[in-house]
């Protein structure tokens, strides 16, 4: 069996009599970009807290590569890389001088390590440059440069597209999806843009109220419960909701002149068929695959996203 980059083990967190992360359990590997998602106040920077050794576990443990966060810290920390919210550089200094300010305080990285990881992250032309020139995207691959610097196992983004514009946030996206692979690191990324995690990982937990609610894996969610979105433009309309919950067992959304549901697209023309058979007129019908953010907030019932 493949050892598990991380490993949360029963984890927990309380503060007085509250608690606030409920046993989490889950393993991340090497290679593989996993997003973590969840609502406001659903326990997500609790938990990556405790995953980067921030905050400690009131319960359960972490193991990172085998070694327990809780009695093996050193050592277990050792494989985490991680960009807390923006990366913090000196502006007055250049990127090669930051890189290298951060190399001292690390046992055992070389120039040759340096230059692997600012050519990892593209940063060959400007490294030279005042850190207070670059942009927000260029920041960003610089904090990644400086977390990769010591070969982590486990690299920890929270939000790494946060204020970027879309062509940063595509350059980002690319850049840990080449990571994840040449590096063959594991890369834990929470973020607020579904369509990105969509894009960028490769299984996704989503958390809420501290509980580990789901994990998918983005590759199979298409066919995860056929998520076909259809809408159908249909009168009368309460008389066709009642047709589909009848004959095909499915929940509807009405809308201001039509039903929306989620179904297998093979089944449209028998629910069309149905549909006239039971003299209702059908004016539209369109169908649109379903997104992460369908899926997202069909689990967590709730309109806000961390």
């Amino acid at each position: 069996m493949t050892l598990a980059a991380m490993e949360l083990i029963d984890v927990k967190r309380s503060i007085g009599n509250k608690e606030i992360i409920k046993g989490l359990s889950f393993s991340i590997y090497k290679g593989e970009v996993f997003g973590f998602i969840g609502p406001n106040g659903a326990g997500k920077t609790t938990t990556i807290r405790m995953m980067v050794g921030l905050m400690k576990l009131t319960d359960g443990d972490i193991h990172i590569l085998g070694n327990s966060i809780k009695t093996n810290y050193k050592k277990a920390v050792r494989e985490v890389g991680a960009i807390v919210e923006n990366p913090e550089m000196y502006p007055f200094m250049s990127g090669w001088q930051n890189l290298m300010h951060y190399a001292r305080m690390i046992p055992g990285v070389t120039k040759d390590r340096i230059n692997e990881v600012i050519n990892l992250v593209g940063l060959e032309k400007p490294i030279h440059d005042k850190v207070g020139k670059y942009s927000l995207g260029m920041r960003q691959r610089l904090g990644i440069a400086q977390a990769l610097l010591h070969k982590p196992s486990v690299l920890i983004l929270d939000e790494p597209t946060n204020g970027l514009d879309p062509a940063g946030i595509r350059e980002i996206r690319q850049y840990i999806r080449k990571l994840a692979k040449e590096e063959d690191v594991a890369i834990i990324i929470s973020s607020h843009l579904l369509s990105e995690i969509e894009q960028m990982c490769d299984r996704i937990g989503v958390i809420k109220n501290g509980e580990l609610i789901s994990i998918q894996d983005v590759g199979e969610q298409a066919s995860v419960d056929n998520l076909t979105k259809i809408q159908v433009e249909v009168t009368p309309l309460e008389k066709a909701k009642n047709l589909l919950k009848e004959h095909y067992d499915i929940e509807t959304i009405v809308m201001d002149n039509g039903l929306s549901f989620q179904g297998e697209k093979e089944k449209i023309p028998a629910i069309i068929k149905t549909f006239v058979e039971n003299d209702c007129s059908i004016y539209q019908v369109s169908v649109t695959k379903g997104t992460l953010e369908d899926q997202f907030f069909e689990l967590i019932g709730e309109n806000t996203i961390e």
